[in-house]
Parts: structure tokens; C-alpha cells; sequence
């Protein structure tokens, strides 16, 4: 099974989000043990690093990037799903990168705490609760 980690998930962990973290922590912890095949988009390296660079500083923030690069597959972001996510008819366009890049790995589900933004998604979007209880 293919799982595609949305970068609000990753935050959740890294950032210590008290209200989100132990579900989100729970998926982490299964791709770090390789119980799940977890992928992200390459676009959640850069949305990740300026969020920590400018809120915890650089050090910090390739602190995040090694755990990132440790434990998920990575999900290259190439000239295919950038004009795919162009074309799309989606309102924001990350979130159509997000998509995108989850076809590109064959993603049986994305997992994400933003269900509503994934409504034109064929790859069904699971809240991380719900993808625990299908583990």
C-alpha cells in the first residue's frame, strides 16, 4: 500500500502540535519503521525548510529536512506534475501539487487533515485518524 503524506501531517510531528500530534506522530512512526510506504512531494522540502528557517532558524530547519529525507520516499516535482497542477482546475495550487505527485507514486490514499481540500481528488483523502483504523 501507498501512502501519500500530505505536508500538514509532517508539520503536525515536527512542529509538536499538541492537538494533531500523536495520530500524526503514529503514521511517522510506521514509515520510519517501514510498516507503510510513506511519500511526499519534493515541494513539502521547501515549504517545510521556510517555515522553520523563519520561525526556528536555519539550524532547525535542516534538522527537519534530514528527518524528511530519513524517512519518507520522495516524490521528485518535474516539469509533468508542474503543468498538470497548472492545468488543473483546482482553487490552490499547492494542493494540486499535493495531488499530482500522489498519482505520480501510485498513492492508494493521501493522508491529510485537510479533507476538504482534496474534494476533486480521485485518490481517496483520508484523515489520519481514519488511515489508522484501515492499518
Amino acid at each position: 500500500m501507498n501512502i501519500f503524506v500530505d505536508t500538514n501531517i509532517l508539520l503536525d510531528v515536527l512542529m509538536n502540535r499538541k492537538e494533531h500530534l500523536d495520530e500524526s506522530a503514529l503514521i511517522w512512526d510506521q514509515a520510519e519503521r517501514g510498516k507503510i510506504n510513506c511519500f511526499i512531494s519534493a515541494i513539502s522540502f521547501h515549504n517545510i525548510h521556510y517555515i522553520f528557517q523563519r520561525n526556528l532558524g536555519a539550524v532547525k530547519a535542516k534538522k527537519a529536512l534530514i528527518m524528511l529525507r530519513d524517512t519518507f520516499n520522495v516524490v521528485s516535482l518535474d516539469e509533468k506534475i508542474i503543468n498538470q497542477s497548472i492545468d488543473a482546475s483546482w482553487n490552490d495550487f499547492e494542493d494540486a501539487i499535493q495531488f499530482f505527485s500522489a498519482i505520480h507514486c501510485d498513492a492508494d490514499f493521501i493522508v491529510t487533515r485537510n479533507l476538504k481540500d482534496f474534494k476533486k481528488s480521485y485518490v481517496p483523502a483520508l484523515s489520519p485518524k481514519d488511515l489508522l483504523a484501515l492499518l
